[in-house]
């Protein structure tokens, strides 16, 4: 062989070696290529909600990769996220030979396309619900907080606890605060790990009971209960981020105080004014929330129920203490009620004396409020002396107008004389009326007189059971005679002008103890 022809032949094996050492380069630098037989469809493009993720062999490797990609994305979360349902779209095309994505780019464009339909996250939440009120906290550790704020306002020494428990009488995830006394709990403890729970609760030969004598070193003082006045709960649940707020935001709502409606029952002695002072509201709310109450100085009786608003919390505390006190105080008034005086007339019997005593006593408190008080121990110093007073039982008789209508004409006391031979000192008041009106009994009572009266013409007097006279003149007619019993509103007579008159009225009168009074001041003339 000739130089040449070896020349040739060494360059035709080494483009061979060439060719074939590119060709595996390619084959393993470039992406994989696939080789498919035209059957139809067999290369896809994927979309997802209409983003594109990458391009597959098949569908279902699609749909697959998916739900892994969305579990892990929901591990991932600290709550719950709503993301929309997923909508596939595919675009197949018949190719030869053609390339694919790798999982890992499928997977990241997926993760992709399902944050970017994410429509809404919800957190845990601890809902605490006191009463109509419900705020939500993310953590049960929150939750306690709120709950051992309100104990803190009275607990200044952190004796008592709130732990969250499950109630397990309730399907849901429920929990309820129990409220303890952390000292006695660890003094408990130890009594039980030293001794057993039998020597502690069985045997009690042991105990030595001398030196317990009763008096002020006897008793231990502080708070000796706590616990919350409405049912609280605390509900397990998922929520919106926008509906939790802070543990501040939710002390404020629990434990601020809000205005809240109450009842207040009248009780002896009790006037308007000295209520609004007692409960701290002003005179004129008090009206404004009782319809029965016209104006400050309506009548109030004792047991009426009045509407009252007063401060407080959504969250109230009830808690006992053990306190020594002493004070000056006053005996409650006491009454002797007489069946045959009116309940106007009262005398007193027995002046009253300020006692002064010190006490140990379980005081029981909802918030600041006194609810209850029980006196263990007590030295007096002074012994008090209550108050006696003599009070009358019947109701007194009421006065009304005598007629229909009519005006004032002349009113009581000092006028000019009307007409010749008239008083200047008028004793009653005239309500001018046509003629023939008809006139009634003002309250019941006895006709004491019935006749012609001189200057008063034709006229009645009626004696009524307080002691009291009304009179009734210039009448045209009268239908009652002496000694007769009439009722409130009785007709008795007609009005008329007879007398010393100078027109159709009737002149109206009232006597207490035989003197003339301005009836306006006892009677409606309106």
């Amino acid at each position: 062989m000739t130089a040449g022809s070896r020349l040739r032949k060494i360059r035709t094996v080494t483009r061979i070696r060439v060719a074939l050492w590119v060709s595996a380069l390619f084959f393993v630098l470039m992406p994989p290529l696939h080789w498919w037989h035209p059957e139809g469809n067999n290369h896809y493009t994927v979309y997802l909600n209409e983003i594109k993720v990458g391009v597959v062999e098949q569908p279902q490797r699609a749909e697959t990769l998916y739900r892994e990609v969305r579990r892990a994305f929901d591990a991932a979360q600290k709550g719950i996220s709503f993301v929309d349902m997923p909508v596939f779209r595919y675009e197949g095309e018949e190719v030869l030979f053609g390339t694919v994505d790798g999982e890992e780019t499928l997977r990241a464009n997926m993760l992709s396309a399902i944050q970017a339909a994410k429509t809404e996250d919800i957190d845990k939440a601890y809902s605490i619900k006191v009463g109509g009120t419900m705020v939500s906290v993310s953590g049960a550790e929150q939750a306690t907080e709120v709950l051992q704020e309100a104990l803190g306002a009275y607990d200044t020494e952190g004796k008592y606890a709130v732990t969250l428990v499950r109630d397990t009488g309730r399907e849901l995830n429920v929990l309820v605060p129990e409220v303890k006394n952390t000292e006695e709990s660890v003094a408990e403890e130890v009594l039980l790990k030293a001794a057993g729970a039998s020597a502690v609760t069985e045997n009690r030969e042991g105990w030595d009971f001398s030196g317990t004598g009763t008096g002020f070193s006897s008793f231990t003082y502080g708070i000796t209960d706590m616990h919350f006045s409405e049912k609280v709960e605390v509900v397990e649940a998922y929520l919106p981020g926008e509906k939790l707020v802070d543990v501040q935001t939710a002390k404020d709502r629990l434990t601020g105080l809000q205005e809240q409606q109450q009842i207040y029952k009248v009780v002896s002695g009790d006037t308007l004014s000295g209520i609004s002072l007692k409960v701290g509201l002003p005179l004129d709310a008090i009206v404004a929330l009782n319809s029965e109450l016209e104006n400050e100085n309506s009548i109030i009786r004792v047991d009426q129920e009045l509407l009252i608003t007063v401060p407080e919390p959504e969250l109230s505390v009830v808690w006992t203490e053990t306190a020594r006190d002493d004070r000056i105080f006053d005996l409650p008034t006491e009454y002797v009620y007489n069946d045959a005086w009116y309940t106007d007339k009262s005398v007193t019997l027995q002046q009253p004396s300020a006692g002064y005593h010190e006490t140990v006593a379980q005081i029981t408190r909802k918030n600041d409020a006194e609810i209850s008080r029980e006196v263990l121990y007590e030295e007096v110093g002074v012994t008090a002396v209550a108050k006696v007073v003599e009070i009358g039982t019947k109701v007194p008789p009421s006065y009304i107008k005598p007629l229909s209508g009519g005006r004032i004409s002349s009113g009581f006391g000092r006028r000019n004389a009307p007409t010749a031979g008239a008083t200047t000192s008028h004793k009653g008041v005239d309500i001018a009326t046509p003629l023939g009106t008809s006139v009634w009994a003002s309250c019941g009572g006895t006709v004491s007189f019935a006749g012609w009266g001189g200057a008063y013409g034709n006229v009645i007097f009626i004696d009524h059971s307080d002691g009291r006279q009304t009179r009734y003149a210039h009448l045209s007619k009268i239908y009652v005679s002496v000694g007769q019993k009439v009722n409130q509103g009785q007709v008795i007579a007609a009005s008329g002008s007879t007398g010393r008159s100078t027109g159709p009225h009737l002149h109206f009168e009232l006597r207490i103890g035989g003197t003339p009074v301005d009836p306006r001041k006892y009677v409606n003339l309106n």
